[in-house]
């Protein structure tokens, strides 16, 4: 019992820790947000663990790039910043682990050999971790990068937002989807212990 607990958080710092070096390479927007392979293994770790160890996956993941410096603030007060980084990091990423949601009807096709039905659950778990990361990102564009919009602050953040995150979703489902076919053992952690 307790080596599967060690093997367990093993797993979740590793995939924090590629996660957050997949980060470093993006494309970078001017006020935050990028496109990058971040969102991967968290979505692996979902997939292969849970929704739980998913999420606890992206929070590391955002708590390494706001222990490294690696983020972008808005220029307002200490509180403010620590509440925008709160939202746009710590659960940002930690909601990228509900992705795991989708986890058991990955498996149930899987087991049963059925690759489409298989690939539909990989995309509709990538896509419930996109659209969720970007809500949290509207959200904090609208609180709290206001300055920068043209116009109403809430289509500017909603559009701002969708055109890094749209690439973000397209590049993590055709990666996770390529990389699950190709190796379903990766994601069944049962016959991998």
């Amino acid at each position: 019992m307790r080596n599967k607990k060690v093997l367990l958080m093993m797993e979740i710092a590793i995939f924090a820790a590629l996660g957050f070096v997949l980060d470093f390479v993006s494309f970078r927007m001017p006020q935050g947000g990028s496109v990058s392979l971040v969102m991967i293994p968290i979505i692996l770790i979902a997939f292969r663990r849970g929704v739980a160890a998913g999420v606890l996956t992206g929070i590391l993941v955002g708590l390494l790039q706001i222990v490294s410096g690696f983020i972008s603030v808005a220029p307002l007060s200490f509180g403010f910043v620590v509440m925008q980084v709160l939202l746009d990091y710590l659960l940002a990423y930690g909601v990228v682990g509900l992705a795991g949601v989708m986890r058991t009807k990955y498996l149930q096709h899987a087991h049963a050999k059925q690759t489409g039905k298989m690939l539909a659950a990989i995309v509709a778990g990538v896509l419930i971790a996109s659209v969720l990361r970007y809500l949290v990102h509207v959200i904090t564009g609208i609180l709290f990068f206001g300055m920068f919009a043209e116009g109403n602050v809430v289509i500017y953040s909603a559009i701002y937002n969708a055109t890094y995150m749209i690439p973000v979703f397209l590049l993590a489902a055709f990666v996770c989807a390529a990389l699950f076919a190709a190796a379903p053992r990766l994601v069944d952690a049962a016959n991998t212990n």
